[in-house]
């Protein structure tokens, strides 16, 4: 077992306070909460049972995930009318570009902060 992984497992977690796993070798039975998502799921107020661990080579330490128990996962709240309304409003405030105030379909990237033809228009005038 190489030093990195030797460190990233822990099951009796004497060493991180909780469980601990190398990536891709939890138990059956915990999921992450993406994972829970994908299923339909949510933590719904349960403690944190262990962890997945990996080296994060470029910054030096550790990459946590984790993770709750399947058995005790609560099913996903619905959006009620009022959260569908104030998603929209949101998501009509992201593709709106603020210089023509046209709704352009899609979300204006924040690098610009403007549509791509106010984009092209600007260029053709510095040019």
């Amino acid at each position: 077992m190489s030093p990195a992984f030797g460190k990233c497992f822990d099951p009796s977690g004497a060493h991180w306070g909780i469980p601990t796993y190398p990536w891709r070798l939890a138990p059956d039975g915990l999921a992450t909460r993406r994972q829970l998502r994908a299923r339909g799921l949510r933590p719904g107020g349960q403690p944190i049972v262990a962890q997945l661990m990996r080296a994060n080579r470029r910054a030096g330490g550790e990459r946590v995930a984790y993770l709750y128990r399947i058995d005790r996962a609560l099913p996903v709240r619905r959006m009620t009318s009022r959260q569908w309304g104030a998603l929209a409003l949101a998501m009509l405030a992201r593709r709106t570009c603020p210089r023509c105030r046209l709704d352009v379909g899609y979300c204006i990237p924040r690098s610009r902060g403007i549509c791509g033809a106010c984009i092209a228009t600007e260029e053709q005038r510095t040019t």
